[in-house]
Order: C-alpha cells, then structure tokens, then sequence
C-alpha cells in the first residue's frame, strides 16, 4: 500500500487584508451565506405565538417519549416504575 505525500498545512500568518481575502474566496467557493455560530446568540427577533406553542408541544412530546422509553428499560431490566412516573 501506498501513502500520498503529505503537504504540511501550516503557513506563515496572514496579514489582516489577506485574512480578509482568504475568508471572502472560501465563502464565494463554499456559498456560506452566514457565520454558522449566528444561532447560539439571542437575537432582537420575536417569536410568534403560534410558533411558541408548537415548541412546546414539541418539548412537551420529546418528554413523555424520553420518560416512556426510560420506564420500558427499567420494566426490561425487571425494576419496579411506579405509574405516576411515567406521563
């Protein structure tokens, strides 16, 4: 078997305006239209009633699904689940 010849990856430290180029060339070849971080910082947007409440009824299904599937281990594993546990 035969192994391709490595190039090392590391290059000397780009200027600030090569910086720049080099970021605007990746997101024309790439099509990044946002920084991918964006999401994990509140923003000023408001979040309408309707999508409120379809968030929690989601939650609210993600829940009984995660104590369901709990509850049916501890039976498989022969554990007593009390009922009012279990939604």
């Amino acid at each position: 078997m035969t192994r391709k010849c490595e190039t090392s990856i590391y290059t000397a430290p780009l200027s600030s305006s090569e910086h720049e180029a080099a970021v605007a060339a990746f997101i024309r070849n790439r099509g990044v239209t946002r920084c991918p971080t964006a999401c994990l910082a509140r923003t000023q947007a408001s979040v309408s009633a309707a999508d409120r409440v379809a968030l929690e009824q989601y939650e609210a299904g993600r829940e009984h699904s995660r104590r369901s599937h709990i509850a049916a281990t501890a039976r498989a594993l022969g554990l007593d689940v009390p009922q009012s546990r279990v939604c």
